[in-house]
């Protein structure tokens, strides 16, 4: 791979863009897959044209990835070839016009809420390592964190009292998120047992482990799976607390604006792909329920 090419784009997608380190990461792993690709075609990425790119992500449906590693291999492609072009290193665009067929696009997948109240009671909260899982659950579920901003959280961005916590998300934005009563008072018992888990030591991270220290993302992917069958809810995912959140507020009526400030979406096309799910969701229970459906 133009080592030189890469390393300028993710540099210049840091400084200039703001991304976070998670994603310039997953953009590095774009350009792999796509220098792969142009290898094994016998060429350059600055000699890539617009059949090559869509042949590349065709190629990335067909080996199985999902459309929404699809979707962000696309604004990776798209991401560079407009370096590439400010930098003066190509003439034309060659990702211009690209988009992902709209029958490779698929809804996200949430949890009823019968699941996520099966979810949320599997911690063993009469210890301080469950009480602590029961907090980040019930967070997780109420205010449709990432992930990563989940495990991100200090002491300093919460603010029980007037119900809210603050999230750094993509681009290091901040946002204010409410929290709900029950991830509140969950919290707050976690609290007072934190101390526990610190052994003496003070940290300024909301979640610590058994050890001491913060808790990474990947401890916490594993948590909520081992919970997941916990629940008989099968293999499930941070991410899909967040889309259960997303659209449990749309069924009930909250409004897509709010619902993007939520989630911290800067394009509200992004929110809207819930709607598609509520609205998919009504038909069901129409063909289910309506005597002439």
């Amino acid at each position: 791979m133009p080592r030189d090419i890469v390393a300028s784009f993710l540099n210049y997608a840091r400084v200039e863009k703001g991304l976070s380190q998670n994603t310039l990461i997953a953009y590095r792993s774009d350009l792999e897959k796509l220098d792969r690709f142009a290898k094994n075609a016998g060429k350059e990425l600055l000699s890539l044209e617009r059949d090559d790119l869509t042949r590349f992500i065709k190629h990335l449906h067909e080996s199985g990835l999902e459309t929404r590693s699809i979707a962000r291999a696309l604004v990776t492609v798209r991401g560079l070839y407009k370096y590439l072009i400010l930098d003066g290193l190509i003439k034309r665009d060659p990702s211009a016009n690209i988009e992902t067929p709209k029958s490779w696009q698929s809804l996200p997948k949430f949890l009823l809420t019968e699941e996520v109240e099966r979810l949320l009671d599997s911690p063993d909260t009469s210890t301080v390592s469950g009480l602590r899982d029961k907090s980040m659950l019930e967070i997780l579920y109420a205010t449709g964190l990432r992930v990563s901003e989940l495990v991100s959280l200090k002491l300093a961005d919460l603010n029980l009292d007037m119900g809210f916590l603050i999230t750094l998300g993509k681009g290091s934005k901040e946002r204010r998120v409410p929290m709900g009563q029950s991830a509140i008072n969950w919290t707050k018992k976690y609290l007072t047992l934190r101390p526990k888990l610190l052994g003496g030591k003070s940290s300024p991270d909301l979640f610590i482990n058994d050890k001491g220290r913060p808790i990474t993302r990947q401890a916490f992917w594993k948590t909520i799976v081992g919970y997941g069958e916990k629940a008989k809810i099968g293999h499930i995912t941070p991410h899909l607390l967040r889309h259960s959140f997303a659209t449990h507020l749309l069924e009930n009526g909250a409004d897509l604006r709010s619902v993007q400030m939520m989630l911290g979406h800067s394009d509200i096309s992004t929110t809207q792909i819930y709607t598609h799910i509520t609205n998919e969701r009504l038909r069901e229970i129409y063909k289910k329920f309506h005597p002439r459906a």
